[in-house]
């Protein structure tokens, strides 16, 4: 394979022992995935994109390390990166334990506490392959439902524009949302939670021992209602996950109603990544308030 001369020294370097073999993966629709084995044994997770001309994977690397800062869930360690290829701890995939939701929910609590002084991040990312901007200015820093409107669906709204995904009907719908958006948000006092930014079924693992590992971020600091709503768009988790985070970590009054606000985003965005088919999603979730 050519990519791996471009990349086997780097490796070799940085883990001080000799390659002894690739093994293709099946992984994400973005990057080839490989386990790396080395001549003493080890292995490694490997994700490889020669094509890439950003820092993609500089930024997946620089949002697992943030994660790991809570010490609430298994979250891959980093051990190389560059433009091209993220080098991580390889974790054997296992069968959930019993109790693997109930688990689950209360590490994402545990991780939610993990706080901020401030919304957003020291730099811009990912969600999915489209840009997340995460650089607040001053007046988002400690608000909120500014950050949140500019940075999440007013953004969404730009990047559809461009893309030719928007409509009349969008563009109107979202400016009615804005007339709304501090009426239901709230005015909420808890300090900016460490978010994963993108966490659904396809965006955790299991491990050997039957416990969640994370991976794929798209990390800033936000109200956790935003990656709880995430969490019940395709499938959703299971009602165990819910009750072990909410008595772990209790929710405010009026989160089933915010729900929607915060599928939009994630909605808008899969329309921006794969077309009309998120559109209709889109309007109703909007129309849920206006």
């Amino acid at each position: 394979m050519i990519f791996e001369e471009k990349i086997k020294a780097r490796i070799e370097e940085k883990l001080g022992s000799k390659i002894k073999g690739f093994t293709s993966l099946s992984g994400g629709c973005i990057s080839d995935a490989f386990k790396v084995t080395m001549d003493n044994g080890s292995n490694f997770f490997l994700k490889y994109n020669s094509s890439s001309s950003n820092d993609m994977f500089i930024k997946e690397a620089n949002g697992l390390k943030e994660l790991s800062k809570a010490n609430a869930i298994r979250i891959p360690e980093v051990l190389s990166f560059n433009d091209d290829y993220i080098l991580l701890d390889y974790i054997p995939t296992g069968s959930k334990k019993k109790s693997f939701f109930e688990d689950f929910g209360r590490r994402f609590a545990e991780m939610h506490k993990y706080a901020a002084d401030e919304f957003g991040f020291y730099e811009d990312n990912y969600i999915g392959s489209n840009p997340q901007k995460n650089i607040p200015d001053a007046k988002e820093k400690n608000d909120w439902v500014r950050f949140y409107f500019n940075k999440r669906i007013l953004f969404q709204l730009q990047l559809a524009e461009k893309l030719g995904n928007s409509t009349d009907a969008l563009r109107k719908g979202i400016s009615k949302l804005e007339d709304k958006i501090e009426e239901i948000i709230g005015d909420s006092k808890e300090k900016p939670s460490l978010l994963h930014g993108d966490l659904w079924g396809g965006n955790y693992m299991v491990d050997e021992n039957g416990n969640a590992v994370l991976i794929d971020p798209a990390v800033y600091y936000g109200h956790r209602e935003a990656d709880l709503g995430m969490t019940k768009l395709f499938g959703g988790f299971s009602l165990e996950f819910y009750r072990a985070y909410v008595e772990t970590f209790p929710l405010e009054d009026g989160y089933d109603y915010r729900e929607n606000i915060y599928k939009l985003y994630h909605v808008l965005n899969h329309l921006n990544l794969f077309g009309g088919g998120y559109y209709s999603q889109a309007l109703s979730l909007i129309k849920f308030y206006v």
